[in-house]
């Protein structure tokens, strides 16, 4: 089974809980305006300058990268996270990775937007210890005007992730003037409070890294904003999440 990845880190410590090693996926089914990972849009390895990004590996060659950390995984609680670009859109290769991963006996994260058909998420539930779960925007409209796509599939997923039992991060980017609303922030410690299987509210302020690669590509449609959030607005959006769940909130 092949598919095809853009990045591997390891050591990562903000991609679920302990040390991490990362696999970033490429092809995305949504066009977020703040993307910090455009390069990922595209399914197929892609040019860029005398590069390419994107490279075709297999199950058996992934697997001997992620456990050269295997002993950082057992002393921290670690383990691997599938993000992207979204691995949804790769779906077999997925599963099979998964498998081989639990089958080594290491704990697994998957990054989703939630875009993709339930009968998919429900042939992964026993396979997946962890779902780093994006809730970019509350309104449907707005949330197709930010990403290109309703949420009403996606949160279908959520709740019916939740009575399955899964165990669920929701993580929420925000970026000043676009998605960080009172109504919105209210919306995300709404959600957490309904939702049992929310463990964490991960909240994460937009930063312009993404900015330069989507010029580099031609990528249409994305912020120009060069500017981190100032810590104050930062600090408020927490303390308003934090004020109206009881689930722990954190900034990543």
């Amino acid at each position: 089974m092949r598919g095809v990845v853009f990045d591997v880190k390891r050591g990562s410590v903000k991609d679920g809980p302990g040390i991490r090693t990362s696999v970033f996926f490429k092809g995305c089914p949504l066009r977020c305006i703040w993307c910090h990972n455009p390069e990922s849009w595209l399914p197929e390895p892609e040019p860029d300058g005398d590069g390419v990004i994107g490279r075709e590996t297999s199950v058996e060659a992934l697997m001997e990268e992620i456990l050269v950390d295997r002993i950082f995984y057992r002393a921290s609680g670690g383990g691997i996270t599938l993000t992207g670009g979204e691995p949804m859109m790769q779906f077999p290769f997925l599963r099979e990775l998964l498998r081989a991963a639990k089958a080594e006996k290491i704990s697994t994260a998957l990054d989703t937007c939630g875009f993709a058909p339930w009968e998919e998420y429900r042939e992964i539930l026993e396979l997946v210890d962890l779902f780093l779960y994006d809730f970019k925007a509350s309104d449907p409209v707005r949330h197709r005007e930010l990403t290109g796509v309703e949420n009403r599939l996606i949160l279908e997923n959520l709740r019916r992730l939740n009575e399955a039992g899964a165990a669920i991060f929701l993580r929420c980017p925000l970026v000043p003037d676009v998605n960080d609303s009172p109504d919105h922030l209210a919306a995300i410690a709404a959600l957490a409070e309904e939702l049992s299987g929310i463990e964490e509210v991960t909240l994460e302020p937009y930063h312009p890294l993404g900015v330069e690669k989507a010029e580099r590509l031609g990528r249409c449609g994305t912020l120009k904003c060069r500017n981190f959030p100032p810590p104050e607005s930062v600090n408020a959006w927490r303390k308003t999440v934090a004020s109206r769940t009881r689930k722990r909130v954190v900034v990543s």
